[in-house]
C-alpha cells in the first residue's frame, strides 16, 4: 500500500493504468476482501484528488494569461475611441456611436436630446446627413445637413488650416562668409537669399572679419549693398549689428509685408512723377 501510494503521488497521464496495476497486485497477495476494498476506496480517491488538482493547475495558468491578453472585451470601446479622435469632419452615415445624442437641425437650432434610433428615421425623413459637432460633451452633439452644406464647411475648414499654416513662424535660413568675398561669390550669395526671401524665409547672415580686410571698410555696409539689390522684397527684421568682439556682424532679412510693398510701390511712383517734372 506504501509503496503504491508512493507510485502515485508522482501524478501524469498514466494514473489509471498504475490504479488499475495496484488493485490486481493487491488481490493477488491474498488480502482479505475488507482490505481489498477498503484499499481500492482509497487508492481512487487519492487519484481523483489529483487528478483534479493537476486539471485546476493546469488551467489557471492559461485563465490567467486569456485574461491578462484578451481584448475581446474592450475591442468595441477602442475602436469607438479611435473613430471619434479623427478630427475629420464628414458624414457619419447610419454608424452613430453614441446611443443617446443631443441633436441639431440644419440650421443650428436645437432639437433636443434623442436616442440615435430616432435620430436615423429623421435623416431618412428629411434627406439629411449627420454630422459631429462635439464629441467630448455628454450627450455628444450631432447636427443635421445637407451634402451642400458638409461640402461648404469642408471647404472653409481646409481655407483656414491654409491660413494657420501660412501665419505660422517661418522658417530660418542661415548663411555666413567672409567680408572679404569675391564678387562673384557674392553675387551667387545674394542670388540665393532672394530665392529664400520669395519663398517666406527670414535669411540670418553672418559676415566674418576676413584677415586681408581693411581695417576701415565697415562690415555693415555689406549688408546694406545686399538690401539695394531687392529693395521690393526685402527689409531687415534686425538691423546690422557687430559681434565676437568685433571679429564678425550679423543680421536677418525677412520679406516686405503687403503694406510695406504697397508704400515701396507708391514711393517709386512718387519718385518717377518727379523725375517727370523735372
Amino acid at each position: 500500500m506504501g509503496g503504491g501510494a508512493l507510485v502515485l503521488d508522482k501524478g501524469g497521464p498514466g494514473m489509471t493504468a498504475l490504479m488499475r496495476k495496484f488493485i490486481h497486485q493487491t488481490m493477488k497477495t491474498g488480502i482479505n476482501c475488507s482490505d481489498r476494498y477498503f484499499s481500492t476506496q482509497i487508492v481512487q480517491k487519492v487519484v481523483q484528488t489529483q487528478l483534479r488538482a493537476i486539471t485546476v493547475a493546469k488551467r489557471l495558468p492559461l485563465l490567467a494569461y486569456a485574461n491578462t491578453f484578451s481584448t475581446v472585451g474592450n475591442t468595441e470601446d477602442e475602436t469607438d475611441k479611435k473613430k471619434m479622435s479623427k478630427s475629420t469632419f464628414g458624414n457619419v452615415g447610419r454608424k452613430i456611436h453614441h446611443r443617446i445624442l443631443q441633436l441639431l437641425d440644419s440650421n443650428g437650432n436645437d432639437l433636443g436630446t434623442m436616442h440615435r434610433v430616432a435620430v436615423i428615421r429623421l435623416m431618412e425623413e428629411q434627406n439629411l446627413r449627420l454630422v459631429l459637432r462635439k464629441a467630448n460633451v455628454d450627450p455628444p452633439v450631432y447636427q443635421l445637413m445637407s451634402g451642400s452644406q458638409i461640402h461648404e464647411e469642408q471647404l472653409q475648414l481646409r481655407e483656414k488650416e491654409k491660413a494657420q499654416a501660412k501665419t505660422g513662424p517661418p522658417q530660418l535660413k542661415e548663411l555666413i562668409f567672409s567680408s572679404n568675398i569675391a564678387q562673384h561669390d557674392l553675387d551667387t550669395k545674394i542670388k540665393q537669399i532672394k530665392q529664400w526671401i520669395e519663398k517666406k524665409y527670414q535669411v540670418q547672415i553672418t559676415v566674418k572679419k576676413g584677415k586681408t580686410t581693411d581695417p576701415e571698410d565697415n562690415m555693415e555696409d555689406l549688408f546694406n549693398k545686399i538690401l539695394k539689390t531687392m529693395p521690393e522684397l526685402a527689409t531687415f527684421t534686425s538691423k546690422p549689428k557687430i559681434t565676437r568682439g568685433g571679429k564678425a556682424a550679423t543680421c536677418v532679412f525677412r520679406h516686405l509685408s503687403n503694406k510695406e510693398m504697397a508704400e515701396y510701390r507708391k514711393s517709386q511712383e512718387e519718385t518717377q512723377k518727379n523725375r517727370h517734372f523735372e
